[in-house]
């Protein structure tokens, strides 16, 4: 088994614990695998081990990777970082999901720019849970509205909601985080938008993030170990 495909079934066996401690189903929590700045071969590592599901933060590099790993059947690309106007069309055309939308300028260009040959493109909206002043997201008290907007657009099925809140000091702190964006994803349901994602936890914080009813986990670090910086 490769370092890749060892840390993939560490990474399960945490989640495993992580939703048998909560009471909560191993398949109700999806893994994302953040394949940000590794190349082809890494995910190639990824997929033998059985992972189908990556994200890229970069635009034009994940395009790349769609074209190159073209040849690998049933997997799913996530676009997972801020997304720019002049950035949409390529994500429109290539990505499945995109876990983003924090404005509805976003989310009526990829509606537009969505290929009618393909599947509507998955989305979730970004909500910034904590304040944070360097980060993307829409406020808690827009979710619903901007929620509502996108559910009404074409070629998009909106899923749920994405949160990327600040570094917790302990696993309560986290936890209480976490419960915050399940609150917003809750008051959307009840609203009645049928949200069935919520994307929170990362290499990190995924125990605290499944504990809070997060459904999808972001891993990147612990899957494909430390990496380099590079240009958007």
């Amino acid at each position: 088994m490769t370092t890749i495909g060892q840390n993939l079934k560490h990474v399960r066996e945490r989640i495993a614990t992580a939703c048998l401690e909560a009471h909560r189903n191993v398949e109700e929590v999806t893994l994302l695998a953040v394949s940000k700045t590794f190349g082809p071969e890494a995910v190639r590592a990824a997929y033998a081990a059985g992972q189908r599901a990556f994200g890229e933060n970069y635009v034009q590099e994940g395009v790349d990777k769609v074209a190159a790993l073209a040849d690998l059947p049933d997997t799913e690309w996530h676009c997972i970082g801020p997304l720019q106007s002049n950035k949409t069309r390529p994500v429109a055309e290539h990505f499945d999901w995109v876990h983003t939308i924090d404005r509805l300028k976003i989310a009526e260009r990829l509606s537009a720019q969505r290929p009618a040959g393909l599947t509507p493109l998955n989305v979730c909206i970004q909500v910034n849970v904590d304040d944070g002043a360097n980060k993307s997201g829409v406020a808690p008290q827009e979710a619903l509205a901007l929620a509502r907007a996108v559910a009404g657009l074409p070629r998009l099925r909106l899923r749920g909601l994405m949160t990327i809140p600040e570094p917790a000091p302990d696993f309560e702190a986290a936890c209480a985080l976490h419960a915050r964006a399940r609150a917003i994803f809750d008051q959307l349901n009840a609203a009645g938008l049928g949200l069935d994602t919520l994307s929170a936890g990362m290499s990190a914080d995924l125990e605290a993030a499944i504990t809070a009813g997060s459904t999808m986990v972001r891993v990147g670090s612990a899957i494909f170990g430390q990496r380099e910086r590079v240009a958007a």
